[in-house]
């Protein structure tokens, strides 16, 4: 990865304050919570703040402490996804090693499918608004990851970080692109895989596989 996509991947928005102490994180994570749960309830346009506080059971002052209003809240939301899905498809990426370029592309499909019918919220907010075109009343919805790239660049680096090897092209700055584009196709299939059932249409989640692998394994971006 180029120096330049090592500084964008690292330039995530900041909450208004890390918490530290044990019992800072406790709350910090409780607010989390409280957030993804309403996310489920109310949807993004008509969560607030002040219903997320009261959820968490702290003051409303202590959800300002941490976050500086909704926007910061809902990115400190889809930053928190993201590293727990970076994660477990480490964790499943491990358990089949060696991977291939095919292997890799399915299971990242496998997990986030897990993550959309399990993690609370993710319908809602995965690793950032799951509905752009609704209005939300945020700022800049398609920069909740990174504040220098859009959501699914700031992901796209993060996956070819992780992947290393296993999609080795001649051109990284080509590679992240063609992730890119990717990640938007995949948005869309599998938006429609869910929009009928919670458990998601196999059909169409194998199909999205199969376009990803298509056009990211078999006909790979040139270098």
């Amino acid at each position: 990865m180029s120096e330049q996509s090592h500084a964008s991947a690292g330039r995530t928005l900041a909450t208004r304050r890390r918490p530290v102490q044990q019992r800072s994180q406790e709350r910090y994570g409780r607010i989390l919570d409280a957030c993804a749960g309403l996310l489920d309830e109310v949807g993004a346009t008509a969560l607030t703040t002040k219903e997320v506080a009261q959820r968490a059971r702290v003051p409303i002052g202590t959800l300002y402490q941490f976050f500086a209003g909704k926007e910061d809240l809902l990115a400190a939301l889809a930053t928190r996804n993201l590293d727990q899905y970076l994660q477990r498809l480490d964790h499943r990426l491990a358990a089949d090693a060696p991977v291939g370029p095919a292997r890799f592309t399915d299971l990242a499909v496998d997990e986030f499918v897990a993550m959309k019918r399990a993690v609370p919220g993710f319908g809602q907010v995965d690793f950032g608004l799951a509905d752009v075109a609704a209005p939300t009343g945020l700022r800049d919805d398609r920069h909740l990851l990174d504040a220098g790239v859009d959501n699914n660049t700031a992901v796209a680096l993060r996956l070819q970080a992780l992947g290393g090897e296993v999609f080795a092209t001649g051109d990284p700055a080509a590679f992240t692109l063609a992730l890119r584009v990717a990640l938007e196709a995949a948005d869309a299939v599998l938006k429609l895989a869910f929009r009928g059932s919670p458990e998601g249409d196999p059909a169409l989640i194998a199909e999205c596989k199969r376009l990803l692998r298509s056009y990211l394994v078999e006909q790979p971006p040139a270098g």
